[in-house]
This record gives C-alpha cells, sequence and structure tokens, in this order.
C-alpha cells in the first residue's frame, strides 16, 4: 500500500485571521490532485500548513503522513519523511551552487525521519551527516538532468540568482526528481511563466508522474492543466475544499468562473 496525506477537518490562523475553516483531503501515492480556487481561498496556506510552516497556527484537525499524526513534527522532519513543498516564489541564495545545495538536500533526506533523542545532541550543533559518495551523487544527478533535459551550467550556478522564472521552476523540479518525494505539494508552479516555460516545466512534471509519487498541484488557472492532466481535481473556497471532481471540473471552473463556486456555496449554506 502506497503512503497517503491525509488532511481531516484541518483549521488553520495566520496572526490570529482564520484563514483554513475545515480542509478535508486524501493525497496517494500514483496521484495528482488540482487543488484550485480564487485568490484568497485558502490553496497557499494548506501548504504551508502540511510542511509545518511556523507562521501558521493549527487550532484544530489533523494531518496523517504514513500513518503518523505530523502535526508536532519541524518542517525538516516532515521533509524528511519524503513531504516536499516547491514554492510559488522560491528563494535566491548566492555562493550556493545548485549541485551543492542539492547533494546536502539528499544527504538530510536520506538521514529518515528519525527525530533526535533528548540529550542526544546538547551543544545544540547541526549533526555530522553521513556523506554521499561523490561519483553515486554525480550518476544520480546526471540521469535526473537527463531525465528533465537539464544542461550542466544549470548545476553550477548559485541557487536561483538570476534565474528566470521558468529557470527557477525547473530548479525546484530538478530538486524534486533527486529528492524522490512520496507526495509532492507545487505550490502555484505556473505563477509567472510565460507560455513557453510553461510548457517546459509541465513537461518536468511529467516526466516524474508514476506509482510513486503523489502530487497537489495547486493553480488558479486553468492553463496548467491542458499540458497536466489531473486525476482529481478541488475547489477550495473560504477556507473548505467545497467541490471535488474530475478534470472536467477545472473546464467547468474555466467556462463557468469562480462566481459560480460562489454562488452555490451560498446556496449550499442557506438550505
Amino acid at each position: 500500500m502506497g503512503s497517503e496525506l491525509i488532511i481531516k477537518n484541518l483549521h488553520a490562523n495566520i496572526e490570529g485571521k482564520p484563514i483554513l475553516r475545515g480542509v478535508d483531503l486524501v493525497v496517494r501515492q500514483g496521484e495528482v490532485h488540482a487543488l484550485m480556487g480564487p485568490n484568497g481561498s485558502g490553496k497557499s496556506t494548506l501548504a504551508n500548513v502540511i510542511m509545518g510552516n511556523p507562521k501558521y497556527e493549527v487550532t484544530e484537525g489533523e494531518i496523517w503522513f504514513k500513518g503518523e499524526n505530523i502535526l508536532e513534527y519541524s518542517p525538516d522532519r516532515r521533509a524528511r519523511m519524503r513531504l516536499f513543498l516547491a514554492f510559488q516564489y522560491p528563494m535566491s541564495i548566492p555562493g550556493v551552487s545548485v549541485a551543492n545545495f542539492l547533494r546536502r538536500s539528499l544527504e538530510a533526506v536520506r538521514e529518515g525521519n528519525k527525530p533526535l533523542e533528548e540529550g542526544e545532541n546538547p551543544t545544540g550543533q547541526m549533526a555530522k551527516r553521513k556523506a554521499i559518495p561523490p561519483r553515486e551523487f554525480r550518476n544520480l544527478l546526471k540521469s535526473k538532468m537527463d531525465l528533465l533535459k537539464v544542461g550542466n551550467e544549470f548545476i553550477n550556478r548559485s541557487i536561483n540568482d538570476g534565474f528566470s522564472g521558468g529557470e527557477k521552476k525547473r530548479a525546484e523540479i530538478l530538486q524534486m526528481a533527486l529528492l524522490e518525494p512520496e507526495i509532492a505539494l507545487m505550490d502555484e508552479t505556473d505563477s509567472g511563466l510565460d507560455i513557453d516555460a510553461l510548457k517546459i516545466v509541465s513537461e518536468s512534471v511529467n516526466a516524474l508522474r508514476g506509482p510513486n509519487l503523489g502530487i497537489l498541484l495547486i493553480t488558479h488557472y486553468q492553463r496548467m492543466l491542458n499540458y497536466i492532466t489531473p486525476d482529481f481535481v478541488h475547489v477550495m473556497y473560504e477556507g473548505r475544499v467545497v467541490k471535488s471532481g474530475g478534470k472536467e471540473l477545472a473546464l467547468e471552473l474555466e467556462e463557468k468562473g469562480y462566481e459560480w463556486i460562489k454562488q452555490q456555496n451560498e446556496v449550499t449554506a442557506d438550505a
């Protein structure tokens, strides 16, 4: 049985303001779920809460992954369990090469999710990690670069420093390919991309699809779903998932707009 990300009745605030108001969702390995909704509906908040962003306060509900309620886990422990978040706006890190960052990230993920026992690391310094043999890393990285059609010049640059929007998103997808998450959250990956960059990024995502990877693809627009066909489509409105269906739901949204969802939700609330 593959891994499942199970979200139950999730409520969350930021600075005391309620954003999530009872989210229920299940994403399994091998599935691609598209999460759509108007601006401010809580889509990006959901991704950040799943990964443990400390800016958000969970007030109710549960997040289960691999049979564990991960609400109290740190973001790095969640990542070592093979959850992954691709950011809407990836940060630049001048002076740190893509290759070095990927290697250290892979070493961290391979540690697994075992937490430090109390008193095991009294200095507070980062524990020394078991290094990946250079040859093994080079071979693995090359295989992923070949899969995603990424050139060698790309990995020697500083992370996202001077990158175009499309290059930033491709760097994150290369990271995702190397770390091999079981569930990946992709927060508005199409944001800021022109049509050519969108096609390239979509091809990279499609190259990674398979039975070992579940994807929650967060998007405001239908256009990315022209290139990445989801198995399921969900619509968020005012902090809840209010409608779910197949890929045809995204087309219906494109035709009728989010005002249609608002009207439907108001009718349901009055019933």
